[in-house]
C-alpha cells in the first residue's frame, strides 16, 4: 500500500510517495500537470510516524531535498521506483544523467536514445516524470534554448534552472525552518538508474 506526506520547499509544498517496499515513487507539486489525483498517493502519513519502509523513504528524500535547496546537494542518491512504460523510463534514466546547472534540448535525448525524431515522444514521457526535482526533467530545454512545457510551470522551470546556475530567483517562497528534515538512513542508489 502506497503512504505519502507533504513536505514544504522553496518552490511550493511537495507531496512525496512511497510504494509498499517503501521505496520513493513520486514527488509532486501542487497545481502539477499530470498529477495523480489524491486517492492514488495511499495514506497521509506524518514522515515521523510513517512505518518503517515509508518513514526511512520520506526521511532520506527529506534530508536530500533540503541539502539541494540549501545548495549543497548536486545529485541524489535516493532509491527510485518510477512507474510508466518503458519508454518513459529511458528517458527518465537518460534525465538522471544530466549535470546539475546544465540542460539538454528534447533532440539531443531522443539522439541519446538512437531515435533523433523521437523529439515529441521524449517530451512527452518527460511531462509525466512523477519523480520531479529528484528526476530533473525541468534541466531539459527547446531546441532553440528556450523554455517549453514543465509539469509545475514554467515560472517554476526558470526558478529551478536559475537556482542551479547561482542566479538570484525574482521570486522565492520561502520554507519554514526545519521543514524537511529527517533522520539519514541507509536507502540509497547510484545516479542514472530510475528503472521501476
Amino acid at each position: 500500500m502506497k503512504r505519502h506526506t507533504v513536505i514544504d520547499s522553496p518552490y511550493g509544498p511537495l507531496t512525496l510517495v512511497a510504494d509498499d517496499d517503501g521505496v520513493l515513487c513520486g514527488l509532486y507539486m501542487t497545481d502539477q500537470r499530470h498529477r495523480p489525483p489524491e486517492e492514488a498517493f495511499g495514506d497521509r502519513v506524518d514522515p515521523g510516524r510513517a512505518a518503517a519502509p515509508a518513514a526511512r523513504a520520506f526521511a532520506d528524500a527529506g534530508e536530500q531535498l533540503e541539502a539541494y535547496f540549501a545548495g549543497g546537494l548536486k545529485e541524489f542518491t535516493l532509491e527510485l521506483r518510477p512507474h510508466g512504460t518503458p519508454f518513459q523510463r529511458r528517458v527518465w534514466d537518460l534525465l538522471t544523467d544530466i549535470p546539475y546547472g546544465e540542460t539538454r534540448t528534447y533532440g539531443e535525448l531522443a539522439g541519446a536514445l538512437g531515435n533523433p525524431k523521437a523529439s515529441r515522444a521524449v517530451g512527452l514521457a518527460n511531462g509525466r516524470n512523477p519523480i520531479g526535482i529528484v528526476i530533473p526533467c525541468h534541466r531539459v530545454i527547446g531546441a532553440s534554448g528556450g523554455l517549453t512545457g514543465y509539469g509545475g510551470g514554467l515560472d517554476r522551470k526558470q526558478r529551478l534552472l536559475d537556482f542551479e546556475r547561482g542566479r538570484p530567483a525574482l521570486f522565492r517562497q520561502p520554507a519554514p525552518s526545519g521543514s524537511v528534515r529527517g533522520p539519514r538512513t541507509g536507502a540509497t542508489r547510484a545516479r542514472g538508474t530510475a528503472r521501476g
